[in-house]
């Protein structure tokens, strides 16, 4: 295969101007930096060659690999090569994949880490960095499957579950409108009978809990934006309460803990988040605007578009649960991008975005996709914006990613999972 590379490589720049080449940080006692480069050869690149022939299966991966090396910098030796043949609607597998390097850390660094959900949208970016970092990790995410530090365990957290470990990260639950409100009463009892689980197992190994609590705490919010004294406006009894009061009774069920048993706990309130593997088909306004893009269609906006939002990239995100988890900070903390924007102008800038990439790869659309309205569903809160007031000061951390550069990797990803049919 020849080693196509691009005349210029992408590079991200932060909201003060500066490039991003890592993720992470070293504070608290905890060395979470990993370079950024690393991170994307693990998502950025589609699991198998651009749509082809057999005949041309070589040739596309050659240009795939150059395509791919503007954001990953050419590190598509960390990759499954199974190949897809449009021609014949058939994947040939390959079990031959080599993982990225690792750091390897001294027992005394090295801890046993327990993801619930890994093999969701944050998890797996979770697991990715922890795993990058040295630590064992046990989860359900499956692309580390084969590593020596590496467990994968498939298994309902309402049902109790026995291992030993020093931190668990419990962020399994249902997130997205459409998921959670399919089995209303699933996604309360995994929200407590999960909690309790993992509370119960916290409690017996003395490992560090962090749950994965919401926004959606605060309901449809009559401050704004919101802070973590803030104790919300939520209807009980609507389509949305059992994820919003499952994880309020989540909050609580952790704190009983704590207070009780002396569980050490860590409550993080996430906003907003998008990024690379978010579910296509979750109903979330990100993901639903750029798949519509870049398949030429209209996108949908509910309301008068004039409702906002705030949104924050997967890697902030995966920062501010790391430092959370190994600071001292017990009480809640939102987690999220004070930057907001109305759906309206989200919008326009996801178009705007599809457009910027389509040109970058030659790819010109017939036409202009427009912006229709439709109905606004019941109980969507008007306004969500976090005060990060907290973090800031007791975590040291803040957002780095713009709106626009995080779209960008997100559109890039979305095109490629098109190309070879995952989409």
């Amino acid at each position: 295969m020849s080693h196509l590379l691009p005349a210029e490589l992408i590079k991200t720049l932060d909201k003060n101007g500066q490039e991003i080449k890592t993720v992470g940080f070293q504070r608290f006692g905890f060395d979470s930096e990993v370079p950024i480069d690393i991170l994307r050869s693990l998502y950025l690149r589609s699991h198998y060659v651009l749509s082809a022939p057999v005949e041309q299966v070589e040739e596309l991966d050659a240009k795939e690999f150059a395509d791919h090396a503007r954001f990953t910098q050419g590190l598509n030796a960390y990759q499954s090569k199974s190949i897809y043949h449009p021609d014949t609607n058939t994947i040939s597998y390959t079990t031959l994949s080599r993982f990225p390097p690792v750091k390897l850390l001294p027992p005394s660094e090295r801890k046993r880490i327990l993801v619930t959900g890994g093999a969701g949208f944050v998890g797996s970016h979770l697991v990715d960095r922890l795993m990058l970092l040295g630590h064992e990790v046990t989860t359900t995410v499956s692309h580390w499957v084969g590593h020596p530090n590496f467990e994968m365990v498939r298994h309902d957290v309402v049902e109790p579950f026995m291992i030993e470990c020093d931190q668990i990260y419990h962020l399994a639950c249902p997130a997205s409108p459409p998921h959670y409100q399919f089995n209303a009463v699933k996604t309360v009892k995994t929200s407590f009978m999960g909690s309790l689980n993992m509370l119960g197992l916290a409690k017996r190994t003395k490992a560090r809990f962090l749950i994965s609590s919401t926004s959606e705490v605060y309901g449809d919010p009559e401050v704004h934006p919101q802070h973590e004294d803030y104790w919300g406006h939520v209807n009980p009894i609507g389509p949305r309460a059992c994820y919003d009061e499952g994880k309020r009774v989540a909050e609580t069920l952790t704190y009983g803990f704590h207070r009780q048993d002396g569980v050490d706990v860590r409550v993080a309130r996430i906003f907003n988040t998008y990024g690379p593997r978010m579910n296509p088909h979750d109903g979330r306004v990100v993901s639903n605007f750029i798949v519509q893009a870049l398949r030429g269609e209209d996108l949908t906006v509910y309301g008068d578009g004039k409702q906002t939002r705030s949104f924050q990239y997967i890697h902030d995100l995966i920062d501010g649960l790391i430092a959370l988890m190994n600071s001292n900070e017990t009480r809640p903390v939102n987690i999220g991008n004070g930057d907001e924007f109305t759906i309206g102008e989200f919008a326009e800038l996801v178009r705007e975005t599809v457009e910027k990439v389509q040109r970058e790869d030659g790819v010109l659309p017939t036409k202009r996709v427009q912006i229709v309205y439709k109905p606004m569903p019941t109980d969507d809160p008007q306004r969500r914006r976090p005060d990060t007031t907290r973090a800031k000061e007791s975590l040291d951390w803040q957002p780095r990613w713009t709106v626009r550069m995080g779209l960008e990797e997100m559109v890039r990803y979305y095109k490629a999972k098109m190309a070879e049919g995952s989409i």
